[in-house]
Formats: structure tokens, sequence, C-alpha cells
């Protein structure tokens, strides 16, 4: 008895087959997660100024309103930039790393009012961004 190959499917058409790896997955995912940290608190400053503070120290430039906008337009644009990985735009991987790299840089300007927070995102930040070059992949657009 011979085996058949099943019809319709061919080497080429799994491989034409546009999906994301695991790794683009995990960055699309970490990425998301880096958004909504950064939109949650930017909308906590906003609303709350006073609430946001540990031991009651400022911001190093500007005032914590001011990063609360900062912090809440760059995680909404991150969390957009998730959705276009998820659907593999090469465009969005581009993004995806400008958007992670000023989330960590913006994180540093608010790192006297909570250390701790900023450590933990620009972590995440740092994880995109290596998820994002190191797994390159010519089949992106």
């Amino acid at each position: 008895m011979t085996k058949t190959a099943p019809t319709g499917v061919t080497p080429e058409a799994g491989r034409a087959r546009r999906e994301p790896s695991g790794w683009i997955v995990f960055a699309a995912t970490m990425l998301f997660l880096g958004g909504m940290f950064d939109a949650i608190w930017g909308l906590g400053a906003v609303l709350n100024d006073e609430v946001v503070t540990v031991g009651g120290k400022g911001v190093i430039v500007w005032d914590i309103t001011v990063w609360g906008w900062v912090n809440l337009l760059i995680g909404l644009l991150m969390i957009g930039t998730s959705v276009g990985l998820f659907m593999m735009k090469g465009a969005a991987r581009w993004a995806g790393i400008f958007f992670a790299a000023a989330s960590a840089v913006l994180q540093v300007g608010v790192l006297t009012a909570f250390p701790i927070w900023a450590l933990i995102v620009i972590a995440l930040d740092v994880v995109v961004i290596y998820q994002l070059t190191a797994r390159w992949d010519a089949r992106w657009d």
C-alpha cells in the first residue's frame, strides 16, 4: 500500500501560510502587557497624581500629570502595535521596537517616584526588544 499526501497540502502551502511563531506571540503578549501597565499607570497619574508616588518624591522632569499623559499615549500605541504583531505586519515589528524603547526611556524619568515599578516595566521592554530583534524572520512584510 502506498500512502498519498492529503489533497491541497504541499510543503510550499505550509510555508506560504503566515502564522506568528511562538517567540512573536510571546513578544506581542509582553508588548501588550507593557502597554497595559503604561496605560493604567498613566490613567492613574492623570486622574489622581498624588496617589501614584512612593515616598512623596516627584519625577525628574515636568509633573506627574504630564508623565501620566505621555505614558497613557505610549501605552495605547503599544497595545495597538501588539495587535499588529499578532497579524504579522512588518511595520508593527519596527513600531514595537520603537515604542518599547520609548517606554523604557520614559520610565527613567519617573524612576525617582516609584523605582520598582519603573524597573519592572524597563525589564519587560528589554525583553520585547530582544524578542523582536533576535528572532528576525524573512516571513515578514
